[in-house]
């Protein structure tokens, strides 16, 4: 009788971000015949085809930096009421959920969902009043209210943060668990020794990552074990400065960009210590990953405590002293073990399973589900 019900998630666009990994961890895990995701973007992104090979739909409007204010606005306004077939209307933009929600619920959409995915806006003080000025539509659009962790939900939600639903960043365990034999594997690929210390991030290249710090920090380990490397994963638009500032230091020899990786569970694995000096951070999806692969992770005191899976993997250092994060991952360099605790992660909530339980629970609890209007979302798709 009738189809899945039709989720629409808002998202700038889907490339391999953690909000974004989030949602295709959810959507591979999920049971489709009862919820089906299709997604509204402004951008192409690495996800488009997958999600396509899974039965979901990509729409696209134009981005708010390419065609302004007025014109973006316009846009949501014309795609919702083009589109209020949708029951459930789940937006990823943070402060910018404001607008989308706002004209979602002018096309009488039931169910709109703001989730929190950080704990600030990105971008110039300009940006960030704009993204505030757009959050204050937050309260009176949404419906329902989510978020990463509760430092993110009180960011997003302030005043309201104990009524918002911690939704777990969930991974597949299992896919990250520590093996000697991928390590050796990705190690050769690689073209590094297993003899060599290897320092792994993974991140956009964007201030929030905080690379130049990171770069700093790796100087002064490289100084007591200069059989050290540094393997850095992802892309941003302040890549380029990164890789100037790497041979500005004379470390060219010593740090690997690898660009944009969908095997981040490999690259996990020919790692010895984690480095994560972001300036702010809703949670941290890559922590959770680093952690299942029973990694050492050396992490900034501007992350959520939550990131913290009690297996004795995490030590929080102080952006403000950055040799106390170096002196981490000398002493995280003697770790015996890459085991861990079976089942912990599970035991934690951050079993992917168990987020797309819940979240399923969310989208399905709200109203009983009309096949009619089931039938008729497929009928303009």
């Amino acid at each position: 009788m009738g189809g899945p019900l039709r989720i629409l998630h808002v998202v700038a666009n889907m490339n391999r971000g953690g909000a974004e990994t989030l949602l295709m961890n959810l959507y591979r895990n999920i049971d489709r015949t009862r919820i089906q995701f299709d997604f509204l973007t402004c951008k192409e992104g690495v996800f488009d085809e997958e999600i396509r090979s899974l039965g979901g739909n990509v729409h696209r409007i134009p981005h708010i930096t390419d065609v302004g204010h007025s014109k973006y606005l316009h846009a949501l306004d014309q795609f919702f009421h083009m589109h209020a077939y949708y029951k459930v209307v789940h937006s990823h933009m943070d402060k910018m959920s404001g607008f989308v929600l706002r004209a979602a619920k002018r096309a009488s959409i039931p169910v709109r969902i703001a989730h929190s995915h950080n704990t600030r806006s990105e971008g110039g003080l300009s940006a960030r009043l704009y993204k505030w000025y757009a959050g204050t539509h937050v309260r009176s659009a949404a419906t329902h209210n989510v978020a990463c962790s509760t430092e993110a939900a009180r960011w997003m939600f302030p005043g309201r943060e104990k009524s918002a639903l911690i939704l777990q960043n969930g991974i597949a365990c299992e896919q990250f668990a520590f093996s000697a034999e991928k390590r050796l594997k990705m190690r050769e690929e690689l073209g590094i020794p297993d003899n060599i210390f290897v320092v792994g991030h993974i991140g956009r290249f964007a201030h929030q990552k905080n690379h130049t710090q990171l770069i700093d920090m790796f100087k002064l380990l490289e100084k007591s074990r200069p059989d050290s490397m540094l393997l850095l994963a992802g892309d941003g638009p302040l890549r380029s400065s990164i890789e100037r500032k790497v041979i500005e230091l004379h470390l060219q020899d010593k740090v690997k960009f690898l660009g944009i990786r969908s095997d981040v569970d490999h690259i996990l694995q020919a790692v010895d210590v984690f480095v994560f000096p972001s300036h702010h951070e809703g949670l941290g999806i890559v922590l959770i990953e680093a952690q299942a692969a029973g990694l050492p992770c050396i992490v900034s005191d501007q992350v959520p405590a939550e990131v913290d899976m009690g297996i004795h993997l995490v030590k929080f250092f102080s952006l403000k002293n950055e040799a106390s994060g170096v002196k981490g991952i000398l002493e995280a360099a003697k770790q015996p073990s890459r085991m861990i605790p079976s089942g912990i992660l599970a035991i934690k909530g951050y079993d992917i399973r168990q987020t797309a339980q819940k979240a399923t629970e969310l989208y399905l609890s709200q109203f009983e589900v009309n096949y009619e209007d089931v039938n008729r979302v497929y009928a303009h798709v």
